[in-house]
């Protein structure tokens, strides 16, 4: 029996079964996210955004920022020492609850259907890697750029 199965036995497991699991969110996640909620809280306030709302751009760029900033190596934020990717989860947890509790500013560009884009590029890709297969580039990532400790 694994974790999602239910306990016919226990009339709790069958009822709780159907309920919402939100035990399957990661608790250290959760807690760095947290962090990033307090670090808004204390320069903006508690839900500041169900009051005055947000915009959607505003949001959209924030999380960007943090987002380059993890993707090119930096964990933290220097200062605040809050996990980027804990900031840019943040910042969609404000969009979604200011949308569903409509203080969205939805300031989007006009719609777009960009996933059929994105599916159609698919052939392009299968194409270029066919194109060059015979190639064996090195792919560099963040490891090669960490300094190895000189052998003893």
């Amino acid at each position: 029996m694994n974790a999602l199965d239910q306990k016919l036995s226990n009339p709790k497991d069958v009822i709780g079964s159907d309920k919402l699991p939100l035990h399957l969110i990661p608790t250290p996640a959760l807690a760095e996210v947290a962090l990033a909620f307090l670090e808004g809280a204390l320069k903006y306030g508690t839900a500041n955004w169900r009051v005055a709302g947000v915009r959607a751009s505003i949001y959209r760029s924030a999380d960007q920022r943090h987002g380059q900033k993890w993707w090119n190596g930096q964990n933290r934020d220097p200062k605040t020492r809050v996990h980027h990717l804990a900031s840019l989860i943040a910042c969609y947890m404000i969009v979604l609850d200011a949308e569903l509790a409509g203080k969205l500013t939805d300031d989007r560009p006009p719609s777009l259907d960009a996933a059929a884009h994105i599916d159609a590029l698919e052939t392009t890709v299968k194409h270029l890697k066919e194109l060059f297969k015979e190639h064996n580039p090195h792919h560099y990532t963040i490891a090669d750029t960490q300094t190895k400790p000189e052998p003893a």
